[in-house]
């Protein structure tokens, strides 16, 4: 069975339902995969994820090298085995955390030297060393080592750096070819290149021409306005291999979400919906609530209406605000299981929309009622 199937395509737009076929399990795509940075997904276990819909989730290698470290996952049989979890796991190279260490770090060509922000121990990552680890712990999706850059930077540091993150993607496929793994594994290239749209072009064709199993766009919702997003996102979607899955690193609102779908994108991953669970905030079919609010002490309905997951099946908004009012864990458990579910049910909805050729007007009526009732 083909990795990757693109199964239908909307009239109107670039959006798709295709599907993912990683030897693990089936993946529907377009899909959001929830953060499990250290083998985790924050408040939640296997079987509340499993229960939302979940497929594949994320793991971070830098988090995982640094603790428990690739030899424990590796003894335990791998990380499915060691964090119990059943399905497909994709792992991210590192590269954005190790790049946002800033000072405890230096980008050289054959890689980059960092700080441990554990014990301040000094390390190194190659583009081949990040391969290997992730092939020992069993990732079923890797992600190469590539040079994430800030948003400010000028014209002649982005090149440098898409040049270093091409040289790299080059070298972890050499890398993985040479790795006796399953073949089941897959590997995808970034695109990186700044917001300079030369440098996004060459990129994209550069890593398209590779023989990547799918295609990452890198180095965006670094803090620029969304417009801006989604500019350097359509431009940059016309010149990738749209026959490989398209993956958008970071991204994990609702409207962001679907404006990405429509794009033509068919994974996502972020942190946003676990973190904002801890703070309070709820994605619902009529925008985004925050669960502090005093007009929620004596709102005895649940958290959206329309939404049939467990949380919003047993419990009231009241209930909930005084859960996090009083510092209750289970405050952070039932928020997270409903944004999850809510991002996950909203996809399926978006699939089948495409499905229908309605993917414009879902799309509009989504947005509009989104936006109009933030609370």
């Amino acid at each position: 069975m083909n990795f990757f199937k693109v199964l239908k395509k909307d009239s109107k737009t670039s959006a798709r339902v295709g599907r993912l076929s990683t030897g693990r399990n089936i993946v529907n795509t377009p899909v959001f995969m929830p953060v499990g940075t250290k083998g985790t997904v924050k408040a939640v276990t296997s079987e509340q994820l499993y229960e939302t819909g979940c497929g594949i989730i994320l793991g971070n290698l830098y988090h995982l090298y640094l603790q428990p470290g690739i030899e424990v996952i590796e003894e335990a049989g791998g990380l499915h085995k060691f964090i119990n979890w059943k399905k497909s796991i994709l792992t991210d190279s590192g590269g954005f955390q190790v790049f946002s260490l800033g000072k405890i770090r230096k980008v050289v060509e054959d890689g980059v030297e960092f700080k441990s922000i554990i014990d301040g121990s000094y390390h190194f990552f190659s583009p081949a060393k990040v391969i290997e680890m992730q092939a020992k712990i069993g990732s079923d999706i890797m992600m190469v080592l590539d040079e994430c850059i800030p948003f400010s930077s000028d014209y002649r540091y982005v090149m440098e750096a898409a040049g270093r993150t091409l040289k790299w993607a080059e070298i972890s496929l050499k890398a993985k070819r040479a790795i006796n793994s399953k073949k089941e594994s897959k590997i995808f290239g970034i695109v990186q290149g700044g917001f300079s749209k030369d440098i996004r072009k060459f990129c994209a064709e550069s890593i398209s021409e590779m023989e990547f199993d799918g295609i990452a766009i890198g180095g965006l919702s670094v803090g620029e306005e969304r417009s801006q997003t989604i500019d350097i996102l359509n431009y940059t979607v016309n010149y990738v291999d749209r026959t490989k899955p398209i993956y958008f690193m970071g991204l994990g609102d609702p409207v962001g979400i679907i404006d990405a779908i429509s794009a033509g994108i068919d994974m996502f991953d972020c942190v946003m919906p676990t973190r904002i669970s801890r703070n309070g905030s709820v994605f619902t079919s009529e925008g985004k609530i925050n669960i502090k609010n005093k007009r929620y002490t004596k709102d005895f309905t649940p958290l959206d209406k329309k939404c049939s997951c467990y949380t919003c099946r047993n419990y009231t908004k009241s209930y909930l605000k005084h859960l996090y009012k009083s510092k209750e864990i289970l405050s952070s458990i039932l928020l997270t299981i409903h944004n999850l579910y809510f991002l996950h049910n909203l996809i399926n909805e978006a699939r089948n929309a495409i499905i229908e050729n309605n993917f414009s007007n879902f799309r509009e009526e989504f947005k509009k009622s989104y936006a109009e009732n933030q609370q």
